[in-house]
């Protein structure tokens, strides 16, 4: 090992980097509401499992925690997808067209995070209503009309 290589290898263990994370701070200009959809669609699948769940059954008890545990991430990620699209694809002109906007999605995120604290069907559906509100406004921004539809 030359004396340069041990001198950056010194340099390093003196002052690790820190792990950066995000989404894109490139920007990539790749975004899609479907991860957002396809999470919901796990919180209304795990919610329709739960309530469908027989308790009496061995091993209920295991499944109905997994079960949650499932809903309440799916839920998590639904709030950080639609987030990563209201404050990195959506623009100010975006308002101009949709005065809404900032609502609409703030009531999306609080509508995922009562998902995560209930097991309720109508939660879940109203949330997949909120999402899908979202799709049809993200691609009339894009000019494309692009269907709405769920693997379900």
């Amino acid at each position: 090992m030359n004396i340069t290589a041990r001198l950056l290898r010194g340099l390093d263990a003196l002052f690790p980097a820190t792990t950066a994370s995000a989404h894109c701070d490139g920007p990539c200009g790749v975004y899609d509401p479907a991860s957002a959809r396809i999470a919901g669609e796990a919180v209304l699948s795990m919610t329709k499992k739960l309530l469908d769940l027989d308790m009496s059954a061995d091993g209920a008890h295991n499944t109905y925690i997994r079960f949650v545990n499932i809903k309440e991430e799916q839920a998590e990620l639904v709030k950080r997808e639609l987030n990563i699209l209201w404050h990195d694809y959506f623009k100010p002109e975006h308002l101009d067209q949709y005065p809404d906007l900032h609502t609409t999605f703030w009531k999306a995120a609080k509508q995922a995070s009562a998902c995560k604290t209930s097991v309720s069907l109508d939660a879940a559906n109203e949330l997949m209503s909120m999402i899908e509100n979202i799709h049809n406004i993200f691609w009339a921004t894009k000019g494309r009309d692009i269907p709405w539809y769920t693997a379900s």
